[in-house]
């Protein structure tokens, strides 16, 4: 059964991102379950590629360093069939297209629904070709997340019209990464989205402090915070998992007062 709905039902949403095998996939799991112990309220696992266009440098070394590890989907999929015995906060998968086609898509959606994968976030695949992945996403009842950017523009009502799980709403252009100041376009396209859809959505790129986290929750459902969690992660590597929880459980507290 899909959890995803559980993610926004107690308030502003804390949506932590970490990339799956960096350190470690010992390390990614203790992470997903303190994490969840924390407060995040659903987590975006990435899977570890080799051209990730839309990710900024940090994301894209924590990448690198994963790969260079050996990790594979395989290895993500038995690790989160460990975590689902005994953690049931929701989790959503971040990945690119081809990753999955390289799998097998009806292999790749099957093992989401066989280890309690809620939603499917794919960076490069446009909202118009979404009918690749939708009938396999359908039929194993994973939600298949649209993104939408500030460039989206008129396509904002048909994109969310068709939303499902929660929207994904870019809050600047260009790749992840830390910013200083976020755009004022993200609560416009929250407004947008509202208009026809009153399904919840999260803004994420850039954020990082508890004060640019607690600014979005004024007017989205969520808050998605990766560069900053995954710099944490690459200075103390092993040892990030202390260093992880006390931003994840400042940001989750940000979220909650915003």
């Amino acid at each position: 059964m899909n959890k995803l709905h559980k993610a926004f039902t107690n308030g502003k949403a804390f949506i932590p991102f970490i990339t799956a095998g960096d350190p470690s996939l010992d390390v990614t799991k203790e992470l997903v379950l303190e994490m969840a112990n924390a407060g995040a309220d659903l987590i975006e696992l990435g899977i570890p590629f080799s051209d990730p266009v839309a990710e900024g440098q940090v994301i894209q070394a924590a990448s690198i360093r994963a790969l260079s590890h050996g990790i594979t989907v395989d290895h993500i999929f038995k690790m989160l069939r460990d975590i689902r015995k005994i953690c049931n906060t929701p989790i959503a998968l971040m990945t690119y297209v081809n990753p999955i086609f390289a799998y097998g898509t009806e292999r790749f959606l099957r093992n989401c629904q066989e280890t309690g994968v809620d939603a499917l976030i794919v960076a490069d695949l446009p909202f118009e070709e979404k009918d690749e992945l939708m009938p396999f996403c359908l039929k194993h009842g994973v939600y298949l997340i649209s993104m939408i950017a500030p460039t989206s523009n008129n396509r904002i009502h048909i994109i969310a019209r068709e939303a499902q799980g929660f929207v994904y709403c870019v809050s600047s252009m260009g790749v992840t990464g830390v910013r200083k100041n976020i755009s004022s376009d993200a609560e416009q396209m929250v407004k947008i989205v509202k208009e026809v859809n009153g399904i919840p959505c999260a803004v994420g790129f850039g954020i990082s402090t508890p004060e640019q986290a607690a600014r979005m929750a004024k007017f989205a459902d969520g808050v998605i915070v990766g560069s900053a969690i995954v710099k944490i992660i690459e200075e103390y590597g092993p040892q990030c998992v202390p260093h992880v929880i006390e931003y994840v459980s400042t940001m989750k507290n940000a979220v909650t007062k915003g």
